[in-house]
This record gives C-alpha cells, structure tokens and sequence, in this order.
C-alpha cells in the first residue's frame, strides 16, 4: 500500500510523521495479511482485510477510531473481533462498518444523528448496532459529513444524520433524522450504487439514471442550478451517457461511464473538476485532457480528485494539494490532471526489479492511498465499471431460484421463508433483474424501451413452475398477492421502476383460473390504477414486446370475462364482482387500443365468442 497527504493526525498510519507527505510512500503495516478494503474520514482512516477484521488510525477527536489507543498507526477495533466486516466507510469524524449478515455497526461522532442510534451522542467510542436496520440486509452504506445513506439487499434506501441541504432526500420541511428513515421517492428503482458528499448524495440505477438530492451550493447536483434539493432529483443530463460511478467530494462531484469517460460538476474553486479552470460547473462537464484515454476508477477526497488509466498505469491527480494530497511531489494546486508521481511504479528505478500494479485508488479528506500488488503475489485490478454482485440488491435468476428451492428443502427456521418473501416481493429485485445486455441495450431504458429481455423472464418462470420449485412457486405467488401488487404505486418514480409490470404479466399462475381473483385481476386493476404519463409509458412497451407476449396478454384477459360470466360470479363477493369485471373489461379495452397502433393481432382476436350464449344482448 502507498499513502499521501495529510499526515497531521495520524490518518496515514505511517507513525509519528506530522509532515505533509507529497509523493507516494510506502506503508508496510498490512504487508501480506490481505488488504481488502481502505475508507478515508475527515481526519481519520479505516482499513479491512480480508479475514473481517477493521483497523484504523488518525485522529480520535470524537471517538471515530473504536479504540483508545493512539492514532498513529492502525490499531485493531476489538469491539468487532466477534464479526466479520464485509465494508466500511468513514464520515468527517464518524465510522460506520457492515457485517457479513448486512448488519451495521456505528461509532464516533453522533451529534447530528449520524449514527442512527435513536439519541445525538457527541462522541460513542465503542461501535454499536444500529438496531432500527436489524430486519433489513445491508449492501452498501456511505457517509457525508453529517449523515448516513444505506441500500438493502431488497432495494430499500434509508438515510438518517443531519438534514440541513435536505441531505436525507425525505422532502421540504423534514428535520435530522436521529433513527433510519426510508427514502420512498425512490422505490423500485433497481439501484446499483448510492454515494455521498459533504452535504449532498447521489443514487445510482442499474441502467445509467442519476438521482441527486441535498445541497447544491456550487452545482454539485449537476442540474443547472444552485438550488438546494430536498428530494432525488433525475439529472437528465447524464442519462445517455451510460454512468456506471459516482464519487463525491465536499462540494463536487466525479461521475465514470462504462467507456471509461470521466464528467465533473460542481465546486471547480481549486481546480478539483480538472477543466483548467477553478470555475464551478452547473451541469456535468467532460474531462477533456483525459478523453482519448480509459478512466476505470475515481475517487473523490475533499477538495480533489484520483483517476486511473489502466492502459498507460497511470494515476491522475487534480485539485487542493495543500497537504500534500495529490502526490506529485509539489505543492501547488492543480487545475487539470497530472501524473501522481509513479517512481514506485517503474521497472528500471525498482532496486528488487520486481513490477507493481495499480489495483486500486482510495482518497477522502486530504489524504490518498493507493493498493497494489506485484508479479509475486498477483492481484487483478479493480474496474468500477464493472458491477460489484457482492454490493448489489439481490437480482432474481436460475441460481437464486435453486438457493431458494434448497433452503426451503433442508430449513424449517421461519426466517429462512422470510427473506425469501422479502425478495420476491421487491419491485426494485425483479425490475434488475433481466436486464437486456445485448449491445448494453438496457442503457437505453426510456418510455419507449423497457430494457429487459422478457424471453429471459419467461424462461426464469418456466424454471419456477417446475414440481421441484414448488415451494418456491408458493411464497412467489403469496408474495405477489399479499406485498407486491398491492404496492405498486399511481406514478412510479422512473421508467426503471416500471418494467415489473411486464415482468408479472408473464408469471405463468396468473393464467391459472384460480389466481384470477388472487393475482391476475389486482394486476389489471394496478395497471389502470396508473397515472397517465407512466400508463402512456406501458402502452409504448406493449407496443414493442413481441407478439407472443401481447397475444397471451390478450388470452389471458379474454378468458377472465368468460370465467367470470360462468362460475366466477361466486368466487368474488359479490360487491366486488362488478368492479373485477369492469376492471377486466377496460384492461382488454387498453389492449385493444394499443394495438391499434402496434398490429400485434388481427381485430377479431379481441372478439369472445362465448359472450354470445353467455348473455342475453338484447336484454343486459
């Protein structure tokens, strides 16, 4: 590992140096025990190594460190040995650590809220469970200055801590929160990433769609303005341009696309945007001096910002370099980027002639790290662009299924059911869960192109009916009649959050006439229950799925009326049966109008023959 910037308190955990350290230098503490992980505080830095354990050093002001010891070199957080730490991250003076179970454990300064611990504890030195998030797996949680903003396994967004920019995204009016609060503006949106800045925070979905909320002072929520935003607001700009990262910095922003281009916006003072200037960016600005060239990591730290071209091995730095932060080996600030210097790097100045590689760079505050292997114990590069499984929402397919199938096999424990339940029930898992990666096609999501691939759908489904997965068809069925369909909402939040309603239109039991009550006539009900924008969205999808889906769309609604005119009449309570039937009726009457325009069947195909000898015409 390699470290610069500010040494002052400790935070580089090279000993008693106090000195601003300005080029690379090595830090041998974790020599051979399995770096995994590095999150950089304030004034304070976390480390996690592979086996679970947490170290950390640099100042202890309130706390933040978990231990009492001096912060000069990285210590062990004791209060952790019984878990194993699967993440970390680190607030201006607070620590936030996740286990293995998504459990989440805080410490360190508490006076906004920041811990989530019900009470605004100015210092807690020992780490403690945040016991309001104990029903929810954690996957990722990050820090602001201030506040906390956690994703579950199921696609639930929580924030808590200080709410003074409306950091917490949970409306006008809404003071800090001591306790997680659910972030609802978002729900069903298929996340892949949340990051925060000092007073502000980003959500990332699976196919490229931005949301930022929290203070925008200086532009760093990329939307044109310098409008405070209390709730997620989608940053239209970004979104053909396929973001796969998102980092922040105190007042700017960093955000990577899968072919490796790097846009910044908001707070340009000290050069940390790398336009050349120190002018603020209101909307999301290229980095120029670096196109041409892959980017495949960025970090953000206080006022500056690292960026990784794998091809060349170079780590670019631009920004504050106060303390030292950038690594080049002078002092000034810089406005565009510049090599962090890389002798440690170069083959010929190497007295052991051994080759390093960069596999990952880490800032925060006014200090950098960096992580690196050698020939003799290889390790891959990391690549932001590439999606990280083990910090995702839990996306549904074959191998979730037959996990599921065998739990429930060999595991009698209710919790077991329950997690399931809790899957299978998430808009927000299935809407990431068949994504169309041809051509990255899914980047294209919009309210003409869902973005997911249905034969995929169908083909999960087929699996799921099988005797085998009995038990798992079950809870699905359950899940979709008690929680999930009841749920959806009058106006999803985004386009992502839509394609569940062609997901379930395949779910094979719904053309089961014993689910018709249960499953298939609250989903037609969900569907008219739309606002009108993204019930003109769903009319454009059913315009572009292949014929074979409208057409069993069509069946199956088709048979509902001839259900109910015979022996369904007895199967709902009576005052409910008008509006079933009603509510069958305008569903098919939206087909037809759909296909009108798209000519997926022949006009006749709407035509239900039985209603001849079913009812009296002339008399009803």
């Amino acid at each position: 590992m390699l470290c610069w910037g500010n040494a002052r308190d400790g935070q580089l955990g090279i000993g008693l140096e106090k000195n601003p350290v300005f080029e690379p230098r090595m830090c041998h503490v974790f020599s051979g025990r399995g770096l995994r992980e590095v999150a950089c505080g304030g004034q304070h830095t976390l480390f996690l190594l592979q086996d679970g354990s947490v170290y950390t050093c640099g100042s202890n002001s309130c706390g933040q460190l978990g231990h009492d010891k001096a912060g000069n070199s990285p210590e062990l957080v004791g209060a952790l040995d019984t878990q194993k730490i699967t993440m970390v991250s680190c607030g201006c003076a607070h620590s936030v650590a996740v286990n293995e179970q998504g459990q989440v454990f805080v410490w360190g300064a508490g006076d906004g809220g920041q811990l989530g611990l019900g009470s605004a504890e100015m210092a807690v030195r020992i780490p403690r469970l945040v016991k309001k998030l104990c029903d929810h797996s954690i996957s990722q949680v990050v820090c602001g200055n201030q506040h906390c903003i956690a994703l579950s396994r199921d696609g639930q967004l929580f924030t808590w801590g200080q709410n003074s920019s409306g950091q917490l995204g949970l409306g006008k009016g809404e003071t800090s929160k001591l306790s997680p609060s659910p972030v609802k503006s978002l729900a069903g949106i298929p996340l892949a990433q949340i990051t925060a800045g000092g007073d502000h925070c980003f959500a990332l979905s699976m196919s490229g769609a931005v949301f930022g909320w929290g203070k925008n002072k200086a532009g760093q929520l990329g939307l044109n303005d310098k409008q405070d935003r209390a709730v997620p607001c989608h940053i239209k700009f970004l979104r053909s341009q396929k973001v796969v990262y998102i980092s922040c910095g105190d007042e700017h922003t960093a955000a990577l696309t899968k072919n490796g281009g790097l846009f910044t916006f908001g707070d340009g003072s000290r050069g940390q945007l790398g336009h050349g200037s120190s002018n603020n960016e209101l909307l999301p600005r290229r980095v120029m001096e670096l196109m041409g060239t892959e980017v495949s990591q960025i970090t953000c730290g206080r006022h500056h910002t690292l960026a990784f071209v794998p091809s060349s091995g170079t780590v670019y730095a631009f920004g504050c370099n106060s303390h030292g932060q950038l690594g080049t080996g002078i002092l000034a600030d810089l406005r565009s980027p510049h090599p962090v210097k890389n002798d440690f790097l170069t083959l010929n100045l190497r007295k052991d002639l051994r080759k390093y590689s960069v596999i990952k760079i880490i800032c925060g505050g006014d200090h950098s790290f960096l992580m690196y292997s050698s020939e003799q114990c290889p390790a891959a590069p990391e690549d932001f662009r590439v999606f990280n499984v083990g910090k995702s929402l839990s996306p549904i397919n074959h191998d979730r299924l037959n996990s599921w199938r065998l739990k429930l096999l060999y595991n009698t424990d209710a919790n077991v059911s329950k997690d399931i339940v809790i899957q299978l029930s998430s808009a927000a898992c299935w809407n990431a869960s068949f994504l169309d990666q041809s051509d990255d096609a899914h980047f294209k999501t919009n309210p003409k192109i869902p973005g997911i691939d249905l034969n995929s759908v169908r083909m999960l489904f087929e699996t799921l009916s099988k005797p085998a997965f009995a038990g798992v068809q079950e809870q699905a069925t359950t899940s979709f009649e008690s929680l999930l369909i009841p749920q959806l909402p009058r106006s999803p939040p985004d386009v992502e959050a839509m394609r569940i309603y062609l997901i379930l239109s395949e779910y094979p039991a719904l053309q089961d006439s014993k689910n018709f009550i249960r499953l298939t006539i609250p989903l037609a009900i969900a569907i008219l229950r739309l606002d009108a924008n993204p019930s003109k969205v769903l009319d454009n999808w059913w315009c572009v799925v292949d014929v074979g889906v409208f057409t069993r769309m069509v069946d199956m609604y088709k048979s509902i009326v001839v259900y109910m005119l015979t022996g369904g009449k007895t199967a709902p309570a009576p005052v409910f049966y008008e509006n079933y039937f009603m509510a069958t009726l305008r569903l098919l009457e939206k087909l037809h109008k759909v296909n009108l325009k798209a000519h997926h069947v022949e006009y006749n195909h709407f035509y239900i023959p039985d209603i001849t000898t079913l009812v009296n015409i002339q008399e009803d």
